[in-house]
């Protein structure tokens, strides 16, 4: 036997015995675990860090204005100074310090005498959103969701084994006539309806914002239902012209939770978000989250406070804000410019996507392997919504990609997409003839 005869034979013992090892251990997997798949826009995140490609893809925020000099002092002086205190553990609720930040923050928004005692600082907001699925849902439970709506909490609420039941947008968001038809055909089935999650400034995938007259009708009727609102709200400060609309938390403070994050506003690296939680339902909250993380970064938590109070925010905010209105800006132009008559699109009044809608037959998943032939990335709308069904849609995000690369993506993107309208103009069945006359 020679000695590459030898390493093969070795390879494939190796092999089989894997593959033993997996079909015994195949059982031992949970219910839960085989509803946890990966996020396609993590697929797709992979891919799109390919050389030369342009990524319209990831929903990541711009640091080109974040001073990366004094966040490295900042850093520096934390572990000189606190150093003993910020590299061992902490409180499962995250420091007084940055839940007292947190506060001023949200009163930014219009969140006003929120206490410090209520927030649960969380590791990026969506781990809030697996707290509360966790919290408030056993398998069967149903968790109502804007249509379209994020793709990582459609898999946390998936991982256990909760229903997800979308209901319908119009161009003002959240439609308050189809919430109430579909909780009404939900509880006529015997449904248990534990949540509404909601992404009510400037949704992702579409980009929609839920209108300010709708935002407290929303939350009476979940409220007339013993629906508890689970607030979503990364994005809220990010609107370009600088006057957010109030969250659904600012007038409801015992019937929301609200989920904010330090990823848009500043890093997604420090992996800090957190949950403002009505007083009554604190304890079991913050328990759950002391139970996966023990307690958050100590050291993240204090640099993010100590930069924040030694540098302007609120200015920084402000350019962050320019910076994503001028790449939407060159997004809507290149999309007007580029894509045919039949694309229609959102007009996003902040935030980090534009969501794009073909004719009726057209699956934007197939589309997404020609676009990257063609050095461009996006994520098929299928991705967003709890259907199995095709998605004619697809988003295109701006918000970490400069105006040139953005014009770029969507010229090379236009042609993919331009072939498939007319090749599903072909196809389509043809209209019935109009009725002649006498």
């Amino acid at each position: 036997m020679t000695p590459h005869e030898t390493e093969l034979t070795a390879e494939t013992q190796t092999a089989l015995e894997r593959a033993d090892a997996a079909h015994r251990h195949e059982a031992l997997f949970s219910e839960r675990a085989h509803n946890i798949r990966q996020s396609a826009v993590r697929d797709v995140f992979d891919i799109s860090i390919r050389p030369g490609l342009v990524s319209l893809a990831g929903g990541s925020p711009s640091l080109t204005r974040l001073p990366l000099g004094l966040v490295a002092e900042t850093a520096q002086r934390v572990i000189m100074d606190h150093g003993m205190e910020a590299l061992h553990y902490g409180g499962g609720k995250g420091t007084l310090a940055l839940r007292e930040l947190i506060c001023e923050i949200m009163a930014e928004e219009g969140i006003l005498g929120a206490s410090p005692e209520d927030v649960v600082v969380t590791t990026g907001s969506q781990s809030a959103q697996d707290i509360a699925a966790k919290v408030f849902c056993n398998p069967g439970d149903v968790v109502l969701a804007e249509d379209p709506t994020y793709v990582g909490a459609l898999n946390t609420f998936e991982a256990y084994q909760v229903r997800v039941e979308p209901v319908g947008m119009d161009e003002d968001g959240l439609v308050p006539e189809l919430l109430e038809a579909r909780i009404a055909e939900l509880e006529a089935a015997g449904a248990t309806i534990k949540l509404l999650y909601t992404i009510p400034s400037f949704n992702n995938p579409s980009g929609i914002t839920l209108a300010a007259e709708r935002r407290q009708q929303i939350v009476d009727i979940c409220r007339e239902h013993n629906i508890l609102v689970l607030e979503d709200n990364p994005y809220g400060m990010l609107r370009f012209d600088g006057k957010p609309l109030a969250p659904l938390r600012a007038d409801n403070p015992d019937d929301v939770i609200y989920c904010g994050s330090f990823s848009k506003i500043f890093s997604p690296g420090v992996r800090l978000g957190w949950a403002l939680v009505p007083k009554h339902l604190y304890r079991r909250f913050y328990l759950a989250a002391e139970a996966v993380v023990l307690c958050p970064s100590m050291l993240n938590q204090m640099l993010v406070t100590e930069f924040f109070h030694s540098f302007d925010w609120r200015a920084y905010l402000a350019e962050s804000r320019a910076v994503y209105a001028e790449r939407c800006a060159a997004m809507l132009h290149a999309l007007g410019e580029h894509f045919p008559a039949e694309a229609t699109w959102t007009t996003p009044s902040g935030g980090f996507f534009v969501w794009v809608t073909l004719p009726d037959g057209i699956d934007t998943y197939p589309l997404l392997h020609e676009s990257i032939e063609a050095g461009v990335v996006f994520i098929p709308g299928a991705a967003f919504t709890p259907s199995d069904a095709p998605s004619s849609k697809l988003r295109l995000a701006f918000s970490g990609v400069a105006p040139e690369q953005i014009r770029e993506g969507v010229r090379r993107l236009a042609p993919v997409v331009r072939a498939a309208v007319e090749a599903n103009a072909r196809y389509a069945p043809a209209a019935p003839a109009a009725p002649g006359r006498d």
